[in-house]
């Protein structure tokens, strides 16, 4: 994960970097400002990544996550299927509910509830689906209209670009379970923290099984579904130490995640860290990985 808050001088080395250590995908938040970093410098997420794109040439790229705080499903597919096509069919697009944080607030609207919150990302990602799949899409929601959306020139990856959908509860599971290509989760419900290591990983397990029952409901394989960990939800940095990365990658394979993501290492809090721990993981523990 590269917070999306470097001049392109300085975000380009990150970018190239985590190509060349050999990672499988990178990733930036999609908001309009975040958390405890929401005076600080911050770009958005499409344009980085499409200038990461042009830098890159084989590692995935993707946003943790876009929401339907700030983005309307019918331009949203134009940046989507752009992206896409710069990228070679090589985007990831993540997406959540939107918390009621900054995104939300800036906009200076009524709040929604939490209940509220996840109705409005049905309709969003339902809309997404159906403008990235059909010629021409009808929409007519709650929260969202759309009058003959168009598709085309659609997206490199067929039917569409994957959907990484976050989920918590049991309602975003069943859209996620429905659309997802991919399920992502923090092991916490949004805005919260868990203080204990303990805990939080009964938490990761009571959410596996939650959405294991939500793609059985649809039809789908559980087993079959990529499932990423956002493994610095937790109590503790997962690079600290590369053997405290390891202990956090085994624990989440044991539960089933396919895929575990991380933050660069900044120089101070959030994710304050060394990078020559990403670089002894990259140099160390990715080359196992690969050959399993």
């Amino acid at each position: 994960m590269i917070l999306p808050e470097h001049r392109w001088w300085a975000a380009e080395p990150l970018w190239r970097m985590a190509e060349e250590y050999g990672f499988d995908h990178a990733w930036t938040y999609d908001h309009v400002g975040w958390g405890e970093l929401v005076d600080k410098p911050w770009f958005d997420a499409v344009p980085a990544l499409t200038a990461a794109a042009t830098v890159t040439s084989r590692i995935k790229l993707g946003t943790l996550v876009s929401s339907p705080n700030f983005r309307h499903p019918v331009h949203f597919t134009r940046e989507v299927t752009a992206l896409d096509d710069v990228s070679d069919g090589r985007f990831l697009l993540g997406l959540g509910a939107g918390s009621p944080g900054f995104d939300a607030r800036v906009f200076g609207e009524e709040p929604l509830s939490a209940g509220q919150r996840v109705e409005r990302f049905a309709e969003f990602v339902e809309l997404l689906d159906g403008i990235l799949t059909s010629d021409s899409t009808e929409f007519h929601g709650t929260y969202y209209t759309a009058v003959e959306a168009r598709r085309a020139p659609g997206c490199v990856q067929t039917p569409r670009v994957p959907f990484v959908v976050a989920a918590e509860g049991n309602h975003s599971m069943r859209v996620a379970a429905r659309f997802g290509n991919g399920w992502v989760t923090e092991g916490r419900p949004p805005g919260t923290e868990v203080t204990e290591s303990a805990a939080w990983w009964r938490g990761l397990r009571d959410n596996t099984e939650r959405f294991d029952e939500a793609l059985r409901e649809q039809g789908r394989v559980p087993g079959r579904v990529p499932r990423y960990l956002n493994a610095d939800a937790g109590p503790s940095y997962a690079l600290s130490s590369v053997e405290h990365f390891r202990d956090v990658l085994g624990r989440a394979s044991e539960l089933g995640f396919t895929d575990v993501l991380v933050h660069w290492p900044r120089t101070e809090a959030p994710f304050e860290g060394r990078e020559s721990i990403l670089e002894e993981v990259a140099n160390e523990v990715l080359p196992g990985l690969k050959e399993r």
